[in-house]
């Protein structure tokens, strides 16, 4: 496929592109600095804002999907949901984050007492994204994957559950490796399961 990955040298996004490589897709990779972008096959690397809203629908016309992997506290979830349906494309990945899982019925994780404050701005605003997701975007062909409490570098296990909107535990906690997290998000654009919902993974 053709895929536009907004982000493609954070964490995740860095990890999405090397995944995306591996299985042979073509990558528009759009980032602030289009230098610090490796040099890969089937790779190239364009400068974009992510608040120049024209730009970014040039760069994204004529993908097969978008995935989205920005901070939400550097970004405007409703410019790049707007930038996503002007280019036309209908598939938008968005890499989630875990504070909008619940941990209790009705209870979400990030509203949980002992939820770290330093990324309790970051955590309200993606599950912001997802109700913006849910109540404005039913044209496009969306899904936003929720990682693990911890999400951090590590293996590429291939080993790991779905979820749902329930935070997934094991007797070690809740985490997810980057690598791992990339090969789910990667299978799930190429034999979409999840299509206008949301899910998670964990160990």
């Amino acid at each position: 496929m053709k895929i536009a990955l907004i982000g493609a040298t954070g964490q995740a996004g860095s990890r999405l592109l090397q995944e995306l490589v591996r299985r042979g897709h073509s990558v528009t990779a759009i980032v602030r600095h289009p230098e610090k972008v490796p040099v890969l096959p089937n790779v190239v690397a364009q400068k974009g804002d992510l608040f120049d809203k024209a730009r970014l629908v040039s760069l994204l016309k004529g993908r097969d999907a978008v995935i989205s992997s920005v901070h939400f506290t550097e970004s405007d979830p409703s410019l790049l949901i707007e930038a996503v349906r002007e280019s036309g494309v209908k598939r938008y990945f968005v890499v989630g984050g875990a504070g909008s899982l619940e941990v209790a019925p009705g209870k979400r994780l990030v509203d949980s007492p002992d939820f770290p404050a330093a990324y309790k701005s970051e955590a309200t605003k993606g599950g912001e994204f997802l109700s913006l997701l849910r109540s404005t975007a039913s044209d496009l062909d969306w899904t936003f994957l929720s990682p693990s409490a911890m999400f951090v570098a590590g293996e590429r296990t291939g080993k790991f559950r779905l979820g749902k909107d329930e935070l997934l535990t094991n007797e070690k906690g809740s985490s997810i490796s980057f690598e791992d997290y990339a090969i789910a998000a990667v299978d799930e654009l190429e034999k979409p399961q999840h299509i206008r919902e949301r899910f998670t993974i964990g160990y």
